[in-house]
């Protein structure tokens, strides 16, 4: 079940985010964040209502959302998104229903290009976004540190009709 996020949803996704902060490089943060710093996360997000989550029996096992993408006010139609699974539910098609349920709630606020930026290589993310209509926009070489390598960063671009 999808559903809009609830700042009581907050340990539950630290949780879920925390894994990718300390066994990945897929997010650049290092230091692992509390329920509290999620829920002010989240707080900030719902305000526009661009944070889903999807509960399997009633327990949350992914989240997906959609945050400015720049600040400057040309920018207001433009958002970025982010979407994070439980490890253990990976490959059921879980992240496409997330992000085909914001990519409906987008289209309906107006939004006009969303953007998604990942490290590189990822390929699940990757075939996620393309399979989603997104397209490969930018690449940028080791521009992040983690773990003692350098790690490359894409964007894919999607433009709302």
């Amino acid at each position: 079940m999808i559903r809009l996020a609830k700042l009581s949803d907050a340990a539950a996704v630290a949780d879920i985010y925390n894994y990718y902060i300390k066994e990945t490089v897929i997010t650049f943060e290092v230091e692992p964040v509390s329920a509290e710093q999620m829920r002010e996360r989240i707080a900030k997000v719902l305000e526009r209502k661009r944070w889903f989550v999807f509960e399997e029996d009633g327990i949350v096992v992914g989240y997906a959302y959609a945050g400015q993408w720049r600040e400057r006010a040309a920018y207001k139609e433009t958002v970025e998104t982010s979407v994070y699974l439980d490890k253990n539910v990976t490959g059921k098609g879980i992240g496409t229903k997330l992000m085909s349920f914001l990519m409906g709630t987008l289209k309906k606020q107006g939004v006009h290009v969303i953007m998604a930026g990942m490290s590189i290589p990822n390929e699940p993310s990757a075939a996620l976004h393309e399979k989603l209509g997104f397209k490969k926009v930018a690449h940028f070489e080791e521009v992040g540190n983690k773990f003692g390598r350098w790690i490359d960063v894409g964007s894919w671009q999607y433009i709302v009709e």
